[in-house]
């Protein structure tokens, strides 16, 4: 794999290291900041509102000035939040933290496109490992986000997380800096030029619809369950530290298997990964209904992560063979936008339905999805196969 995509690799590393650390204090600051309970997960919704809205103008944006400026803007708009963000804390500003925290998500917005660009910094037959490659990254995020977040408290003495933001300043200007080193194919003017299709025609296209579908399935029952365990944990008693160990050891099992995932797309096909990793998310909803132990929940999260990765990853792959490269940009703007609406939705979800509804009535819930995503990509194999015979 050449040498650009590792770099985007690193690039996603770094945006996922602030994703992690975000996770682990902006709660933490809602709570010590905001006038009134109901208010500290505002801090929370704003970047996740953030993320959403930036999703469409983000693939635009690069559609029209192209990768390398469309990210570093995204770094610049990621600067400007954790600024915003360092300067509400030390002035215990709660309007200004939700605000620094909303251009923090629009930051993340434009980074969820790496694993498109690793696509095409690289060979047509290694885009299903370039796409993998560039989420291993998680790994480096997944160890270094929560040991980031403790250290950097030592940077300050006001108990308020500032050290937190100044973190991802650093982590932002050296994702910019990286970001000027790769080579980006250059923009082609011609393609630019030429209208894109109407959006119902790029819906239309083959298998464009189901892969944008097992993305959202993947990345909203991943998320849902993912945040709902710490709750479920410590509502049968577990410790904080527990809950913590075994959500280390899912992020582990989203981004380890990346490293190999790219190689058994290629050798079995994006359908079967897909199906693959719809049987793992089934064998994780069982496991959480089965019992509350904690190797219940450390394996049920274990094989979240890794179905996780095989069904996001080759629905990517799917995807990205779906579409012309004149639909690009909107076709990217129209995932890009329906799956972080699900990441949004089902974050401000998980919490209400794991204390309304329970933990094994919420992963009954999921079910239909998983088994819709089963069925469908069963159906399109049985067909396909039947129309080559």
């Amino acid at each position: 794999m050449n040498r650009n995509v590792w770099l985007l690799s690193i690039c996603q590393a770094l945006l996922m290291t602030g994703n992690i650390l975000l996770i682990s204090v902006v709660g933490l600051v809602g709570k010590a900041l905001a006038p009134d309970s109901s208010l500290i997960t505002l801090p929370v919704a704003m970047q996740f509102l953030g993320l959403m809205s930036a999703t469409i103008p983000a693939s635009l944006i690069m559609g029209k000035l192209g990768r390398k400026i469309g990210f570093s803007l995204g770094n610049v708009i990621g600067i400007s939040g954790a600024s915003v963000a360092t300067y509400a804390l030390a002035t215990q500003q709660f309007p200004l933290f939700c605000v620094g925290t909303f251009l923090l998500g629009i930051g993340i917005g434009f980074g969820t496109l790496y694993r498109f660009a690793a696509i095409e910094v690289c060979d047509e037959s290694a885009r299903h490992r370039a796409i993998s490659i560039s989420m291993a990254g998680g790994v480096i995020a997944a160890i270094l986000g929560p040991n980031l977040a403790v250290y950097a408290q030592q940077w300050s003495n006001d108990g308020l997380y500032v050290g937190a933001f100044l973190a991802l300043i650093v982590l932002n200007i050296m994702a910019l800096c990286l970001l000027q080193t790769i080579r980006f194919p250059k923009q082609n003017l011609a393609s630019v030029k030429v209208n894109a299709d109407p959006l119902k025609t790029i819906v239309a296209a083959p298998n464009f619809m189901l892969a944008v579908f097992a993305a959202m399935v993947a990345y909203a029952v991943m998320n849902i369950l993912m945040t709902a365990t710490p709750l479920a944990m410590i509502g049968c008693g577990f410790e904080f530290d527990k809950a913590a160990g075994v959500i280390e050891w899912h992020v582990l099992g989203m981004f380890v298997p990346a490293f190999f995932t790219g190689r058994l797309i290629e050798r079995f096909g994006p359908r079967n990964m897909i199906l693959v990793g719809g049987v793992l998310f089934v064998l994780c909803i069982a496991v959480n209904i089965h019992g509350q132990s904690i190797w219940h929940f450390s394996s049920a999260l274990v094989l979240l992560g890794v179905g996780w990765n095989f069904m996001f990853i080759a629905a990517t792959g799917l995807f990205s063979q779906s579409y012309l490269p004149h639909n690009k940009s909107k076709a990217q703007a129209f995932n890009e936008f329906f799956v972080f609406s699900c990441v949004t939705i089902t974050a401000l979800l998980s919490g209400w339905l794991e204390s309304t509804v329970g933990w094994e009535a919420m992963n009954i819930y999921v079910l239909p999805f998983v088994v819709a995503v089963i069925g469908m990509f069963g159906f399109s194999n049985h067909k396909s196969k039947s129309v080559a015979a």
